[in-house]
């Protein structure tokens, strides 16, 4: 034995992905085999020791199929040999909201806390790069070490790191070299002559480490890979080896670990370096429908169902929320959102995310149905969703009939524009007296053509049957009357279904702090600043939108500053893969349209909008072996809804199109209004800046594409987002670009011009290539100064959050109620990230100050009592309320969680 010789801590684990090249079924039969392996043999030998990859989800899946092993399991965990969580699943960091990250953490800890405990350790091995405040997420759920690998800079050279969240908060951070999360997976191969060989492999690797670890203390020797169990003999073999070496837990390692950071290297905010690892940066734009799913599916249970059950149901949805975050949590997996599986893969993740979203609307519609039903037939209730007092559009179908006009229950005038006039004559034709009977059976209990039959009549004289239809109806309907009234019918009848005058409008509302608010038939309303288009100008008084000969827009703001060449197209090709994008040697990149033409839609007053038709000529597919693009093209046409509604600074654009190409990258572009040195992009909790390029060091290209969430903003223009989409400042800082989709054939490609190895195996994915037609949102908002300010913050949070409408079905003749407000959250800079119920009166509320300096959160509502909690929800110092008022300070980027007993 060699003398002084460090000790290694032998940590046997499987890294698990739950679906990946693979769909989930067929993993999990793997993984149940592994486990009945582990759990059979820690039972049989007290010496081993077993790290289940820091995710939840695992033990989950394997007591589904073996339930029967739950104390089995449990006992081992509670024996402190088997560690389990702290997370319910590995996380894509950039690819769900913050709050989905808390809610990860928070079901993964509850649930291995059932078990007996859960590990307080931040283990994040494979995720591709890690968000800014992850430091202060673990710290405010009592974890004070995290383990990792992606992302880490060149200038940390030990194994302990202080990593820093924007607001300051550290935690201690061991990154993994040399390997990763196996780092040790060769050391116990199986070898010919025994155990021979185990003192040679154990120095080779106590030298690799050696420079890393000149703090002293045990090596982490990472023993484990993807899908694979240790083996059998492992613990004849580690204490048979004649060096020191010790088997034992990821958590078992750390408890040996001083937390503090007190002189090691600090390093600030998001680990996206490409010095050390491979951070696979093109899953952002792979598969973008999947990217939309998690972004709407998240939105709706967020901000839309968790508020109304928390503040305006009398009911428990909980069980309802609680499945929708299972599956919102599943999907974060960073093997499934990012879309970096199998085609079989990706449409199961898909199908989770559309469950979870569907349990979000249903929620939404359990609650809106309880209120809708204080709201007169023909009015609407209107939700709003953001924690200030608002004045927004929403659209309704109301009945038409003279000059429309609607006000509140307060009765405030709302401006109304009407966009469309549904026909009023839906069938009139001729049957034979025969054929009445099966033309009743359209009738679905009162229901016809989509509509309530509000009454009807039979005229013998004329052989006339007339159905009145409205969108909904109060009066009694029974189809046996009409049958009976058309006893003994003959020869041949008229059939007339007439629909009550219906008009699609848009109506500016004012609604409290995620308040509710009744707008019913009133007096018309004139509108203050109207909205005007006139041929390809749309102008609203704060931004005027022009289009150009080439389809692309010039801004004009009120301060006269002009900002052209926003909304250029360019088609480029990508012979990568889900990981990383690599452009064909030869690449040809199409800019210019064929042909372009603009229509109108809407002329305002309350919404303009015009659409910009332009044809391109796109290489129909890559040629891999020829490093190009192929000469064969196909015709795309590319539809951008260019939109400025009544009182908002930003221009609202979709864009559309029918994908009938194949490896190729779409974007966006915007020129800037001033040359940028660097860009902001709104993510997890965070507003993060970063420069124009990227740190390379490792294998595969530094390209700058980063990830932004809420908006990204360059150089005073502001891109405000629908979901985690992919930006890159370009042309020396003067434009920015938006991949709308990549579009590829494989899931990893053994030969990638841009990652020197593989990802993953070769395995075509047909369904990357994302045929088909894609429609993709945003809104670009100029801005002053150096950075983005608080304008572009809350311009962010309503462009996001529409306001919600329900139609209700009261008494006709009832009042509207007034309008009545939930929870107002304001001060600058400050975001609310979540607002749910907590049983017994109580609900939670969680924000965070987006804003480099000091600020204060000022909370108003129906409460009596305020306490501060930590992220698990754990109630800890009590606030100063008087009169459902309390102010709340914050640091700059502090998280802060309340609580809050309603009257």
């Amino acid at each position: 034995m060699r003398l002084n010789a460090p000790e290694i801590v032998v940590v046997p684990h499987t890294h698990w992905d739950r679906e990946w090249y693979l769909p989930f079924q067929r993993f999990r039969l793997r993984l149940v085999s592994l486990m009945d392996g582990v759990v059979d043999r820690m039972e049989a030998d007290p010496r081993w020791r077993f790290t289940l990859d820091g995710q939840m989800a695992a033990v989950d899946d394997y007591l589904e199929i073996r339930p029967e092993r739950r104390e089995r399991v449990a006992a081992l965990v509670r024996d402190g040999r088997l560690a389990v969580g702290p997370w319910q699943i590995l996380h894509d960091e950039f690819l769900c909201s913050g709050e989905n990250i808390v809610r990860n953490l928070e079901l993964g800890m509850r649930r291995a806390e059932e078990l007996g405990a859960a590990m307080m350790v931040g283990y994040l091995p494979d995720q591709f790069g890690h968000c800014a405040q992850t430091p202060q997420i673990l710290r405010l759920a009592g974890i004070e070490h995290a383990c990792v690998w992606r992302g880490v800079p060149d200038r940390v050279r030990a194994r302990s790191f202080a990593w820093e969240a924007p607001d300051g908060t550290a935690v201690r951070t061991q990154y993994l070299p040399e390997g990763g999360y196996g780092n040790a997976a060769s050391m116990f191969e199986d070898f010919a002559d025994g155990a021979s060989l185990l003192p040679g492999r154990a120095a080779g690797f106590a030298e690799a480490m050696g420079p890393w670890y000149r703090d002293g203390g045990p090596l982490l020797a990472m023993y484990g890979a993807d899908h694979t169990a240790p083996a059998a003999d492992l613990a004849d073999r580690v204490g048979g080896a004649g060096v020191p070496m010790r088997l034992d837990t990821l958590a078992g390692y750390f408890a040996g670990q001083d937390p503090s950071t007190t002189g090691l290297t600090r390093v600030r905010g998001e680990l996206r370096s490409h010095a050390r690892a491979n951070i696979l940066p093109g899953v952002i734009s792979v598969r973008p429908r999947l990217k939309q799913l998690m972004g709407r599916a998240e939105r709706l249970v967020e901000r839309y169902a968790e508020p109304l059950a928390a503040l305006w149901y009398a009911g428990d949805a909980q069980r309802f929320l609680d499945l929708a975050w299972r599956r919102l949590v599943e999907v974060s997996c960073h093997d499934s959102v990012t879309g970096c599986g199998s085609d079989e893969t990706a449409e199961q993740v898909a199908a989770r995310m559309a469950e979870a979203e569907q349990l979000g609307r249903a929620v939404c519609d359990l609650v809106t149905a309880e209120r809708a039903a204080s709201v007169p037939l023909g009015a609407h209730l209107v939700f709003n969703p953001t924690p200030d007092a608002r004045t927004g559009l929403v659209f309704l179908d109301v009945p038409g009939g003279g000059e429309p006009g609607l006000e509140t229950g307060d009765g405030r005038p709302v401006p109304v524009q009407v966009l469309e006039t549904a026909p009023t004559v839906l069938d009139d034709a001729v049957h034979p007296a025969s054929a009445l009977p099966v033309l009743l059976e359209r009738v679905y209990g009162r229901v016809l053509f989509g509509q309530e039959i509000r009454d009807w009549s039979v005229s013998r004289d004329d052989r006339t049957l007339t159905f009145h239809v409205t969108a909904r109806a109060d009066t009694p309907f029974d189809i046996g009357d009409v049958r009976e009234a058309l006893s003994g019918a003959e020869g041949e009848w008229r059939v007339r279904i007439l629909a009550d005058p219906r008009r699609s409008v848009a109506a500016l509302v004012e609604v409290p702090a995620l308040g509710l608010a009744a707008v019913r038939t009133g007096a018309p309303a004139a509108v203050d600043d109207p909205v005007r288009a006139d041929g390809h100008v749309l102008d609203n008084g704060l931004l005027r939108a022009e289009v150009r000969d080439g389809g692309t827009i010039g801004l004009r703001t009120p301060g006269g500053a002009v900002i052209e060449g926003i909304g250029r197209i360019v088609d480029g090709g990508d012979l990568g893969d889900s990981y990383n994008h690599a452009p064909p040697a030869a690449d040809r990149l199409v800019g210019a349209p064929e042909s372009v033409r603009v229509e109108p839609v809407w002329d305002g007053p309350l919404v303009a909008a015009l659409d910009i038709v332009r044809t391109y000529r796109w290489p129909a597919h890559g040629d891999a072996a020829a490093g190009a693009r192929s000469e064969a093209e196909e015709e795309v046409t590319v539809v951008t809804r260019a939109e400025l509604r009544a009182g908002e600074p930003f221009l609202r654009l979709r864009v559309t199109f029918d994908n009938r190409c194949a490896d190729h990258r779409v974007r966006l572009h915007a020129a800037l209004p001033r040359q940028a040195g660097s860009s902001f992009a709104e993510g997890q909790f965070a507003i993060v800046e970063r420069g124009l390029t990227a740190e390379g060091g490792f294998g595969e290209r530094p390209l700058p594409t980063y990830p932004a969430n809420g908006f990204v903003a360059a150089g005073g223009l502001a891109v405000l987002l629908e979901h985690a989409t992919e930006y890159e400042v370009t042309g020396g800082g003067r434009e920015i670009a938006l991949t709308l989709m990549r579009s590829i054939g494989y899931l990893s490609r053994d030969r990638n011009a841009y990652r020197d190895q593989p990802a993953g195996p070769q395995l075509p994915t047909p369904g990357a290539q994302s045929r088909g037609e894609r429609t993709v949102g945003m809104a670009i908002m100029p801005y002053g100064g150096d950075r983005p300010g608080d304008d572009v913050v809350e311009a962010a949070e309503r462009y996001r959050h529409d306001l919600l409408a329900a139609a209700g079905y009261g008494p006709a003749d009832a009042p509207a109620p007034p309008s009545r407000a939930g929870v107002s959250i304001t001060g600058p800079g400050v975001a609310m990230t979540s607002l749910r119920p907590r049983g017994d009166g109580w609900i939670e509320a969680r924000m965070v100050a987006e804003t480099p300096v000091p600020t204060t959160a000022v909370l108003r509502g129906a409460f009596t009592e305020a306490t501060r909690a930590d992220l698990r929800g754990r109630p800890g110092v009590p606030l100063d309320v008087h009169a459902g008022t309390f102010a709340l300070a914050l640091r700059p980027w502090e998280i802060a969680t309340v609580r809050l007993r309603m009257r």
